[in-house]
């Protein structure tokens, strides 16, 4: 299972870190990734890594701003998102899978976790 956490409230310009928490099995050997959606939006893929971080990819939108990451000790995945814009306010879910599509990063993954609210306010 994975859990993401870390959303809230926070002032345009402002930085959070979500992190998506693995439990019940181990995915140090699985491409994780992030996505959101907005109300009234489609998902949208935002960044992913392969299983050791050492390939990383990032939606256009918010390359520069967003950075993936990952503890496989701690079997925990990061999104740290800094200069964060109203446009950015959705719910975002972690998710992992053993195959990349670069043309549909959902198609890959097989496990979703649940969403955390992010708002940011203008």
């Amino acid at each position: 299972q994975l859990q993401a956490s870390g959303g809230g409230l926070v002032q345009a310009g402002g930085s959070l870190r979500l992190s998506c928490a693995a439990s019940g099995r181990t995915f140090s050997r699985y491409f994780m990734g992030w996505f959101r959606q907005a109300p009234g939006k489609e998902r949208e893929f935002l960044a992913a890594n392969n299983w050791n971080g050492g390939s990383t990819y990032y939606a256009d939108s918010v390359k520069g701003r967003f950075t993936i990451s990952r503890d496989n000790a701690k079997n925990t995945m990061y999104l740290q998102m800094n200069s964060l814009k109203s446009e950015d306010t959705a719910v975002y879910y972690c998710a992992a899978g053993s195959i990349i599509y670069r043309s549909d990063y959902a198609k890959g993954m097989d496990y979703w976790g649940k969403g955390t609210q992010v708002t940011v306010s203008s």
